[in-house]
């Protein structure tokens, strides 16, 4: 008898023993097959979330480039606006300047013929005391030369000035040397006239 109860606990504990293998066995199978059914979805979450971060940054690309073409287009035409004012503003003032030259021309022009005949009266009045000092054919010569004086003041307040510019081309291009001889004279005989006048 003694040796019938012996052998019975053993069995029951073996048993026991195995059953609890097997179930610990399926519970790490079942662990493992949801560890590796686990990284498919995290593997394809974080795709996910790649691919929208993906799209996300074409699109504040393309927004980035749509907006600088927008500033790029509105600074262009400022800067063509602004140059057609600046253009404009240029011509405004050309034709103010060329107008003001005119102005200045026929005002010197004016003072020019005045100049020449305040000489040959000058001229004129002299000639009597040069007929006493040096003879009647010197007093002659500063009669003569008084004339011409007057009679160039006479044409150049006649003339405009594109008339007196067109005169003076033409006597420069027929005698180049009396135009400088002349022109050093005037020079100098109206800087005499203007200093005189400031005084």
């Amino acid at each position: 008898m003694a040796e019938a109860t012996t052998p019975k606990p053993k069995t029951t504990r073996k048993a026991a023993a195995k059953p609890a293998a097997k179930v610990s066995g399926t519970a790490a199978a079942a662990n493992s097959g949801s560890s590796t059914t686990g990284q498919p979805k995290n593997t394809e979450l974080a795709k996910s979330k790649f691919n929208a971060a993906l799209e996300e940054a074409k699109a504040g690309a393309a927004a980035l480039r749509t907006e600088a073409g927008e500033r790029a287009a509105a600074y262009r035409n400022q800067a063509r606006s602004q140059s057609e004012d600046w253009v404009a503003e240029a011509k405004t003032y050309g034709v103010q300047a060329k107008d003001k030259a005119g102005e200045l021309a026929v005002e010197g022009k004016g003072k020019v013929a005045e100049a020449l005949l305040a000489l040959g009266r000058a001229v004129f009045d002299t000639a009597p005391t040069v007929d006493e000092k040096l003879g009647a054919k010197y007093g002659d010569y500063a009669r003569t030369a008084s004339r011409s004086l007057q009679e160039a003041s006479a044409k150049i307040d006649a003339k405009s000035v594109d008339e007196i510019g067109e005169d003076a081309r033409e006597f420069v291009r027929k005698s180049p040397g009396l135009a400088i001889g002349i022109a050093a004279v005037g020079g100098f005989l109206l800087a005499r006239l203007f200093r005189s006048s400031n005084d």
